[in-house]
């Protein structure tokens, strides 16, 4: 064993202790504790759980590896991804927290009065939650065969097995207190390296300044290779798809069912949108450190590694080789390693960056330490998320209204099992990388959970009928062009699978409004609800007016 293993190991084991250690010291005791953490978590604390639960694998491991192999464009990612809580915070969040349910599926047979919308919310947020899970667990797999120099296969399997005991015993109550910890972990875990190599690079500590220097100089070396510039845009996609990409990510964000159950865990709207405030910067600080990690990566290896003698390459190219994540071969036989002949997956630069600007071993193991966070914080709110969906939502709700609380939550545990060890069979050969299986779930939550939720917030007119054709359009529309895009080389205007969002939730708006108009309006009772959403929780709407708690009327 060498020193890297031995102290990548120790960081990693002490860091599942602690996950596990924190998951059993608040083990669930009752549904609201398993589903919404008793509605107690300050908003700094949601905040960071929040950023825990969103920064995942792909966010972690892939981000800085997309911008770094395709530069400009890469920055889709990050302006949807951010600009999606923005739509989140002031459109949609304190709104469904003063509905006050458990899930979306629920606020959304609750606001339409339908036991039909509620099954086919929870079947969205089943498939949605299960695609996204398979980019976590693929991820996890990363870290854990890099650790162990072994197939990431092996690895992503030994992630299943710790997701399915933390997130089963803790519930929401302990995934909350463990993506805390989680945050604190990958965000440090983050940007040490990035402060490191900018010191190394440009001798300024601060990664956010000095990156523009080193994105000018890879533009020179770019053209003195004949390569498209790193920073040229749309030389890896049309105009449409990097627009098409944003908006689906950012609705996507908006339409996320295990991200919006986190506003169901505090007290208040208030508390809402303070967690939303929160959450923004704490996600800001990786998301603007991302195209400094992509930067540095790129330059290191353009100026440090192409260009090496074959047979003198350093050894940390060895061990990712042995993962099947990098790829060295010598086309033209001259013995000297160009820049073309290097293939490295956007899946690794995170995580090997630190070996390759050789920063140290206690970095490379806070680096891995962070990833297995990333990749285990948001694989933990996804399956609660998809638990909820099946033994909230479907099996008390609708199949066992008359369920014992102890009955339930087994129901929910179990499901958490069988849904973690399936998803992890899938991603032992994921159909695509990280950020793209990402890209999926967020194409069908925009799809499906987007128009659902901003009209069923905002236009009291929309109806049973008009929610249930706009959930399945959008679904339909969405997996479609997803398949189609991806295996039968169809696109519109140039825009690709990780664009299929657009279209669906095009689709879903329209099917909801038309459908609505078509047939009768919603009970009075139900639309005087949906305007009741719009006012502070201290007011209430009721036949025309709005009152305070106390009884007195405020206005007409």
């Amino acid at each position: 064993m060498d020193g890297q293993f031995i102290v990548s190991l120790a960081i990693i084991l002490a860091t599942f202790a602690l996950y596990i250690g924190i998951a059993v010291y608040n083990t669930a005791k009752a549904t609201s504790d398993f589903y919404v953490a008793g509605r107690g978590v300050p908003p700094i604390f949601n905040g960071m759980a929040i950023g825990a639960d969103w920064m995942s694998a792909a966010s972690f491991i892939g981000m800085a590896g997309t911008v770094m192999v395709l530069g400009y464009d890469g920055l889709a990612y990050i302006m949807g991804w951010t600009g999606g809580y923005l739509f989140l915070t002031f459109l949609l969040a304190p709104q469904l927290r003063k509905f006050g349910r458990y899930t979306v599926p629920e606020f959304i047979g609750d606001r339409y009065d339908s036991h039909s919308a509620r099954v086919i919310a929870a079947i969205c947020t089943i498939i949605i939650s299960f695609t996204y899970s398979i980019g976590q667990l693929s991820g996890s797999g990363v870290v854990i065969g890099r650790l162990f120099e072994i197939d990431a296969k092996v690895g992503t399997m030994i992630g299943v097995v710790l997701i399915a005991i933390y997130a089963a015993f803790g519930g929401m109550k302990g995934i909350t207190w463990t993506q805390v910890a989680q945050y604190l972990i990958l965000i440090t875990a983050y940007l040490v390296p990035i402060i490191f190599m900018s010191l190394q690079i440009s001798g300024n500590p601060i990664p956010w300044i000095s990156y523009g220097e080193v994105v000018s100089t890879l533009g020179e070396l770019d053209r003195e290779l004949g390569i498209s510039e790193y920073f040229a845009p749309f030389t890896n996609g049309t105009k449409w798809q990097f627009l098409a990409l944003m908006f689906t990510l950012m609705a996507g964000t908006a339409g996320l069912p295990h991200v919006i159950v986190r506003f169901y865990t505090v007290s208040t709207m208030k508390a809402a949108r303070w967690s939303g405030a929160w959450a923004l910067l704490f996600i800001g600080l990786l998301y603007l450190s991302a195209p400094a990690y992509a930067a540095f990566s790129r330059f290191i290896l353009m100026t440090q590694v192409a260009g090496s003698q074959i047979a003198q390459l350093p050894a940390w190219t060895k061990s990712w080789v042995d993962t099947g994540m990098l790829q060295v071969a010598d086309t033209n036989s001259d013995g000297v390693l160009q820049w073309s002949e290097l293939v490295i997956a956007n899946d690794i630069v995170v995580m090997a960056t630190p070996e390759i600007a050789n920063l140290g071993v206690f970095v490379i193991g806070l680096v891995a330490a962070g990833a297995m966070a990333a990749a285990l914080s948001t694989a933990g709110g996804l399956m609660i998320s998809l638990s909820s969906s099946f033994a909230h939502d479907i099996y008390y709700r609708v199949w066992k209204p008359q369920a014992s609380e102890k009955n339930r939550l087994a129901v929910a545990r179990w499901s958490i099992v069988i849904a973690t060890l399936f998803a992890g069979l899938i991603a032992l050969n994921p159909p695509g990388v990280i950020t793209q299986i990402v890209a999926w779930a967020f194409a069908i939550a925009s799809g499906t959970f987007f128009p659902a939720l901003v009209l069923g917030v905002w236009w009291k007119r929309s109806n049973t009928k008009g929610v249930i054709s706009g959930l399945l359009i959008g679904l339909a529309v969405t997996l479609t062009y997803i398949f189609v895009a991806k295996y039968g080389g169809f696109t519109i205007l140039g825009i690709i699978d990780t664009g299929a969002g657009v279209f669906g939730a095009a689709a879903g708006f329209l099917a909801n409004i038309i459908v609505s108009l078509a047939t009768e309006a919603p009970p009075q009772k139900l639309q005087d609800e949906v305007i009741n959403l719009r006012y502070p929780e201290q007011m209430v709407y009721k036949d025309g007016e709005v009152w305070m708690h106390d009884g007195e009327s405020k206005q007409g």
